[in-house]
C-alpha cells in the first residue's frame, strides 16, 4: 500500500496535520496504536463516568482552533478559573505566592522578610537554573516550602536540574504589595493565567477533536514496527507495510528513533538525554456530590503522592450519572515505582484520611498509566531534541506534538505544531 502523507499518530497534532493537509487539498492516511484516536486528549468510561486521561480545559485564543473545537461540539462550558491548594493540610487560594492568609502569622513573617530581601537584578539577569529564578522571585523560604517542593511532585526532578525557558506565564510573579495584602484576607484577585476555562458538555475533552476525527482518514491498532527512511516504508506490529512520499509523526521522539535502523551514534547519544516523566492518573467515581468545589487543586504535602487533582464531575455533569460526582489524581513516577495498593493509599485513602471524601462514598477506582506525560527541561534539552528533530528532518521524516516537538506545549499549541507544519511547507 502507497499513501501520498502518511501521518503516525491519531491525537491532537495527527489530526491536525491531517486536517490542514485536507485544506490543502491532499489526502493523508493516519495510523493509530489505540482503538480510538485522541491520544493524551482521549478518556475512560467506566459505567457511565468518564475520566480524562489527565486534566484538560481549553483556554485558547486562537481563531482556527476555537472553530475546529466549536465545529466539534458547539457551545463549550465555561468556567471561571477558581484553583486552591493543600499545604500541610491546609486549603490555600492558588497561587500560593499571594494568599497566604490562611498560614500562621509566624510563617507569613518568613515569607514576607525573605520576598522583601531578594536580591535585586536587572534586565539582563539570567538564572542559572530553576531554583535561583525561583529564590529571586520569591525569597528564600517560599521557594523552598513550596515550589521547589511541588517541582520535585511534578517533575520528578530538583529545581536545581531544570532550565527555566518553559516557564513563561505559568508561574505568576506578584509585587509585594500584592503578597503583603494576600497575607491579610482572601478577597483577593484571580491571578490565574487563564481567566477563563472551556470544556465540551458532552462526550469530554475528546469531543474537542471530533469534527477532525470525522473526515481523517485513520486506521486503528497499527503499532511502529519499525521506519525506513530510505525506502519510505513503514511496517507494523499487525504485519502491514506502507509506502509513503511524506512522513508525519507525532509519536515520541525516543520512540521514533528506536524504530530506525542505522542511527548515527550522536543521534541516539542525543535522544537518550532526552527526558521526560511518566504519570499514574487515579480516577474515583464517587455516589455523592458532596466534593471539594474547586475544578482542580494542587497539593504541596509529600505524603500524599498526588501532584494535582481535579473534579471531572465539575468540569461537565456529562462526565457522570446524575446523583453522582468524581476526581482523579495525578502522580508523577516512574512505572512500578509503587504497587497498585500503594499507589491507592497514598492517593485516595490520604483523601479519606483528610475527610475530603468518604470510603462508604466510593464506587470504585481506576488506575491508568501514560508512559510519556510531561517533557523534562533539564540541562542538555535543547541541543539534544534539535540533533534529533534535525537529522529526521533530513530523512524526510516531519515532527509534530507535544513529544514530537519535545516541548511543553498546551493541547492547542499541539493542534497548531499539527496544522503548521503543513501550511509552512
Amino acid at each position: 500500500m502507497k499513501v501520498d502523507n502518511l501521518i503516525l499518530g491519531a491525537g491532537i497534532a495527527g489530526l491536525g496535520a491531517a486536517y490542514a493537509l485536507r485544506k490543502v487539498g491532499q489526502t493523508a492516511l493516519v495510523v493509530e496504536k489505540d482503538a480510538t484516536y485522541g491520544g493524551l486528549c482521549g478518556n475512560i468510561e467506566i459505567d457511565g463516568f468518564r475520566f480524562d486521561r489527565f486534566v484538560h480545559f481549553t483556554f485558547t485564543q486562537n481563531e482556527e482552533v476555537n472553530a475546529i473545537f466549536k465545529a466539534s461540539c458547539g457551545e463549550l462550558i465555561r468556567h471561571i478559573p477558581n484553583p486552591y491548594n493543600i499545604y500541610h493540610r491546609q486549603w490555600i487560594k492558588h497561587p500560593a505566592q499571594n494568599n497566604l492568609f490562611p498560614l500562621s502569622a509566624d510563617e507569613k513573617e518568613s515569607i514576607i522578610r525573605d520576598f522583601k530581601a531578594r536580591p535585586v537584578v536587572d534586565a539582563l539577569y539570567v538564572p542559572k537554573n530553576y531554583e535561583e529564578w525561583l529564590r529571586v522571585q520569591f525569597g528564600n523560604y517560599f521557594a523552598e516550602h513550596f515550589p521547589m517542593v511541588y517541582t520535585k511532585k511534578y517533575w520528578m526532578r530538583d529545581a536545581r536540574d531544570l532550565r527555566t525557558e518553559w516557564v513563561g506565564n505559568r508561574v505568576y510573579q506578584p509585587s509585594l504589595d500584592e503578597v503583603i495584602v494576600g497575607s491579610q484576607t482572601t478577597d483577593t484577585p484571580i491571578t490565574y493565567y487563564a481567566k477563563e476555562m472551556r470544556y465540551p458538555q458532552k462526550g469530554g475533552y475528546k469531543a474537542l477533536l471530533k469534527s477532525m476525527a470525522d473526515v481523517a482518514n485513520v486506521e486503528y491498532a497499527m503499532c511502529v514496527k519499525e521506519i525506513c527512511p530510505r525506502e519510505k516504508k513503514v511496517w507494523f506490529a499487525n504485519g502491514r507495510e506502507i509506502e509513503y512520499e511524506k512522513l508525519y509523526s507525532s509519536l515520541p521522539l525516543p520512540v521514533v528513533i528506536e524504530s530506525i535502523k542505522n542511527v548515527p551514534e550522536v543521534v541516539r547519544d542525543a535522544v537518550s538525554q532526552l527526558e521526560c516523566t511518566s504519570g499514574y492518573h487515579i480516577s474515583v467515581a464517587l455516589k455523592t456530590k458532596n466534593i471539594p468545589p474547586y475544578l482542580w487543586w494542587y497539593i504541596y504535602d509529600e505524603d500524599i503522592l498526588a501532584a494535582r487533582v481535579y473534579s471531572p464531575s465539575l468540569k461537565s455533569p456529562d462526565n457522570v450519572p446524575e446523583g453522582c460526582s468524581s476526581l482523579q489524581m495525578e502522580v508523577y513516577c516512574n512505572e512500578n515505582e509503587y504497587t497498585e495498593q500503594g499507589l491507592i493509599d497514598r492517593t485516595v485513602g490520604k483523601l479519606v484520611e483528610m475527610g475530603i471524601i468518604k470510603q462508604e462514598d466510593i464506587l470504585f477506582t481506576h488506575i491508568g498509566f501514560e508512559k510519556y506525560a510531561n517533557v523534562i527541561f533539564s540541562e542538555p534539552i535543547y541541543k539534544a531534541r534539535k540533533i534529533v528533530r534535525d537529522w529526521l528532518k533530513k530523512q524526510g521524516i516531519e515532527t509534530i506534538g507535544r513529544f514530537g516537538e519535545w516541548d511543553y506545549l498546551w493541547s492547542d499549541q499541539s493542534l497548531l505544531s499539527g496544522i503548521h507544519i503543513i501550511y509552512s511547507d
